[in-house]
C-alpha cells in the first residue's frame, strides 16, 4: 500500500463515516480495506483510451489558450510589474492527482509582501489586492497560466480545483471521502465551479460535484464545463 493509500485509508477510519454523494447517479460497490468500509465505483474507471482522449484534448485545448491569449500575457506581465514590485507570476504548491505535489501558476494579483500561504481574500475589495489584479480577478484572467500546467501534464483543463497540502492535511482527516477527488487531475475549471460553487462555500457540495464529474466524465462533459464557465466568466459579477 502507498503512502497515498494509507492516508487516504486513515481519512476514512477516523471518521467512521460513509459518504453520501446525493448527486452521484452511477453504480457504487460496497469493499472492505482492512476492515474499513468503503465506496468505490469499479465499472466507472477510465479506458487507456480515454485516458489517452483526455490527454490530447488538454494538449489541444491549452496550446490553443496560450496563443491565443498571448497578448493579455504581454500586457499583464507589463501592467503587474508596473503598479507593484515583485514577480509577475505567483507560485505556490498545490497537491494533485495520487497525492502528488507540484507548483501551480498563476498571475500575482496581490502586491508581493502581502500574498505568500496568506489566507484566500474574501471580497474585491481586499487591500492586499493590486487595481490589476482586481482586473485580472474579475475575468479570471489571473488563472491563464496554469495551462502551462495543463501542458506539463500536472494539470487537466477540468477536474477538481487543486488545494494546499495543509488544507489538504486537514481535510482529509474531517471531510469522508475526500481524497478520492485526488484520483484524477485537478483541473483549471470544474463542475463545482460551473454550478456556483467557487470561494467560500460548502466543502461538502464541492466534493459532491468533483465525485460526480468523475463518475461522469466523457469529453462531451469536458467541452459542456468549458462553455459554461466561458459564460460564467462574462456574465458573473461576484468573481475575486
Amino acid at each position: 500500500m502507498t503512502a497515498f493509500e494509507r492516508k487516504t485509508v486513515a481519512a476514512w477510519s477516523a471518521s467512521h463515516r460513509v459518504l453520501l454523494c446525493e448527486h452521484c447517479t452511477g453504480s457504487a460497490a460496497f469493499e472492505n480495506l482492512d476492515s474499513i468500509p468503503l465506496i468505490t465505483r469499479p465499472d466507472r474507471r477510465p479506458s487507456v483510451f480515454g485516458l489517452i482522449a483526455k490527454r490530447m484534448f488538454d494538449l489541444v485545448v491549452s496550446t490553443l489558450v496560450l496563443i491565443v491569449f498571448a497578448p493579455v500575457f504581454v500586457v499583464a506581465a507589463i501592467l503587474i510589474k508596473r503598479e507593484s514590485k515583485g514577480p509577475i507570476f505567483f507560485v505556490q504548491q498545490r497537491i494533485g492527482r495520487d497525492g502528488v505535489p507540484f507548483d501551480m501558476i498563476k498571475f500575482r494579483t496581490m502586491h508581493h509582501h502581502m500574498s505568500g500561504d496568506a489566507p484566500t481574500p474574501r471580497s474585491p475589495y481586499d487591500p492586499r489586492i493590486t487595481h490589476i489584479g482586481r482586473w485580472l480577478r474579475r475575468y479570471s484572467l489571473d488563472e491563464l497560466p496554469q495551462f502551462v500546467n495543463v501542458l506539463r501534464g500536472e494539470m487537466s483543463v477540468v477536474g477538481p480545483r487543486p488545494e494546499r497540502p495543509f488544507f489538504v492535511e486537514q481535510f482529509r482527516r474531517t471531510v469522508p471521502g475526500y481524497m478520492l477527488r485526488h484520483k484524477v487531475k485537478s483541473g483549471v475549471t470544474g463542475w463545482a465551479q460551473v454550478n456556483g460553487l467557487r470561494g467560500n462555500t460548502s466543502l461538502e457540495k464541492r466534493i459532491q460535484y468533483d465525485l460526480e464529474y468523475i463518475e461522469r466524465w466523457s469529453l462531451w462533459l469536458d467541452v459542456k464545463i468549458i462553455v459554461l464557465t466561458v459564460v460564467r466568466i462574462v456574465f458573473e459579477r461576484n468573481a475575486y
